[in-house]
């Protein structure tokens, strides 16, 4: 078959190749034959057509092989276009020549599977159009969040992924055999990227974050992927207008290049663009536990961390994402400073999304009182030693910073509306799965 003149499925769906020969190239979707015509549905990366296959305008082999080809096998077409607005996206192409470039066994996965079932087969879900246009939006999402801080100045900044400190919590490391030694795997790159800003001030990285923390539900995965950036001389206000932004402007860039695939997922674009031109609003902690106990006749015990409960019921009152700060200092991270106007809370924030997607985007001011923190660390049963190359950063021209970490899977999971978070990465691991 010749090359020339091949395209995407996508081409003709635009409506600019009617009447015209073209040549593609996919996998089944759907087949089924009726005598001596053969009614399939290609797929390929941009879109889905229906095709149109004949017995009298190809050969005896080709016709008995398109005949045969189950859902899965991989071909390629050419025929002629032609519109039909009773065909899936209104055009259809009516083949002249079939060529199979492989044919497929049985596909084992059909309508009205268990999740879990379609966990065991990802390697093969992830060909669903569902999880197509997923995974085509998180492509959006990550690249706009690289374009909005490179374009802002920021520089791109790696850090390692095994870590001999824990950053968040020793109680969700994951411990790895280093030779002779242990080290963890990494739950933040913040550490070290506090020690890239006294050189390059402005910086940013897309990297995989790993929390072991035995939890079920449909927000957390063991391993996932966080944007975090991290900045000289800003405070905490700063921080979380810049976040408004980065996530203002990833949803219009997802409105810009995804709608297709928001439709196929159901979301509710109006809704998003109004989101995306909204202002979004910061309240307290304090404040928040006021709307709580106001409105949702809730008496959450000043102290008390929001847990999933309480964000759902608070998100009820805001349409758009709500940056809480100034959460109780005692529980938060032990470089997380007090607020001098108020010492009993830390100088952080959480952004949480509406609709019971919870918290998207988590930072802080970073302390530079060497004491506290040590102080912090001692109460938290840590080697000091672990730290010292940490602390050396606040005795040698020490400055103001701040920064934040953005879930790359909570963002995907609020946009496209997810139920589920396994669904917002290609291949999941959680507590009880780390396979295929």
């Amino acid at each position: 078959m010749a090359k020339t003149n091949r395209i995407k499925i996508d081409d003709i769906l635009q409506g600019k190749k009617t009447d015209k020969i073209v040549n593609i190239r996919g996998w089944i979707y759907r087949t089924r034959s009726s005598g001596n015509i053969v009614f399939t549905i290609i797929r390929d990366s941009s879109g889905t057509i229906q095709t149109t296959i004949k017995k009298d305008n190809l050969s005896d082999k080709e016709f008995e092989d398109a005949k045969k080809a189950l859902i899965e096998s991989s071909l390629e077409i050419q025929g002629t276009v032609k519109k039909d607005m009773r065909a899936p996206g209104g055009y259809e192409l009516q083949a002249s020549k079939v060529k199979i470039i492989s044919f497929a066994e049985p596909f084992p996965i059909v309508k009205d599977q268990s999740p879990e079932f379609l966990l065991d087969q990802r390697h093969l879900w992830i060909r669903s159009q569902k999880l197509t246009s997923i995974m085509k939006i998180r492509s959006t999402i990550v690249g706009a969040i690289h374009r909005f801080f490179r374009d802002k100045g920021y520089y791109e900044f790696d850090a390692p992924v095994l870590q001999p400190n824990q950053c968040e919590g020793g109680s969700t490391l994951f411990e790895v055999k280093y030779y002779d030694n242990k080290t963890y795997l990494s739950q933040s790159w913040q550490l070290y990227a506090e020690a890239a800003v006294f050189s390059l001030e402005k910086i940013y990285n897309m990297g995989p974050t790993f929390r072991a923390e035995k939890s079920k539900t449909s927000r957390h995965l063991s391993e996932f992927w966080m944007a975090e950036m991290e900045v000289a001389w800003m405070d905490l206000y700063a921080i979380t207008e810049i976040a408004k932004e980065e996530v203002k402007f990833i949803l219009k860039e997802v409105l810009k290049h995804n709608k297709k695939d928001l439709e196929i997922l159901g979301q509710d674009i109006s809704k998003l663009e109004k989101i995306s031109k909204a202002k979004f609003p910061t309240i307290t902690y304090t404040e928040a536990l006021k709307i709580l106990e106001g409105k949702e006749n809730m008496d959450i015990k000043w102290g008390k961390d929001l847990r999933t409960l309480e964000e759902d019921k608070l998100m009820k009152h805001f349409e758009t994402p709500v940056v809480v700060t100034n959460y109780p200092l005692k529980i938060m991270a032990f470089y997380k400073p007090s607020d001098p106007i108020d010492s009993e809370t830390a100088l952080c924030f959480d952004m949480i999304a509406p609709e019971g997607y919870g918290e998207i985007v988590g930072g802080s001011q970073r302390s530079l009182n060497v004491d506290e923190m040590t102080n912090r660390l001692k109460e938290m049963g840590e080697k000091i030693e672990n730290y010292d190359w940490y602390f050396d950063l606040r005795r040698y021209g020490s400055i103001p910073h701040s920064g934040y970490g953005l879930g790359v899977e909570r963002v995907v999971m609020w946009i496209c509306g997810l139920d589920n978070i396994k669904d917002s990465i290609p291949f999941p691991r959680t507590i009880l799965r780390y396979k295929p």
